[in-house]
């Protein structure tokens, strides 16, 4: 990571998220011109139609694994796992791979991704779980969710640097 000299103070360059664009950065506040709104219409709908098609993802799977009100929600949990797994395949090829694309992140990250896994459906599972006394149920699959989507991403990122020819890990995060 670089250095750069900001007055009289050193600072590190920040990673860029490539659909900000900063240029107008103390403008953040100002009311953005018709052009800039209309611009964004186009990124709206790339996110709904992914969404919809990662709902519909979601559902199908959700009927391939069908779970009783006490049973372990396979479903949904695979859902989970695998939407984990594949937003660190997508975040490596995203930011150090492919050049910027306006529509790739948006599409697959926020949209696909964003409607094929999901929160709430977690959550209500684990209420409902409770609710009817499956507690070691509810409570297995909470844990193992969260820990289960974190060793995915983790994974997803380890294969797909491996697979783009990066290193695995980024050297000089905290010794520089």
């Amino acid at each position: 990571m670089s250095r750069r000299v900001r007055g009289d103070r050193e600072e590190a360059d920040l990673p860029v998220d490539p659909d900000v664009d900063l240029r107008h950065e103390r403008d953040v506040f100002r009311r953005p011109e018709a052009p800039a709104r209309r611009r964004t219409w186009d990124v709206l709908a790339v996110i709904a139609l992914g969404g919809g098609a990662g709902a519909v993802a979601r559902y199908l799977l959700g009927q391939a694994f069908p779970a009783s009100p006490t049973g372990f929600p396979w479903g949904t949990f695979l859902a989970n796992v695998t939407g984990c797994f594949a937003l660190g395949v997508l975040m490596v090829f995203v930011l150090d791979v492919w050049p910027p694309r306006r529509y790739v992140r948006p599409f697959l990250g926020v949209g696909f991704l964003g409607g094929f896994t999901t929160f709430s459906t977690f959550t209500t599972e684990i209420v409902d779980r409770s609710w009817h006394g499956a507690w070691p149920t509810a409570g297995a699959y909470a844990a193992g969710s969260l820990v289960a989507g974190l060793v995915a991403v983790w994974c997803g990122i380890v294969l797909a640097r491996a697979l783009a020819g990066l290193p695995v890990r980024r050297r000089g995060r905290r010794g520089e």
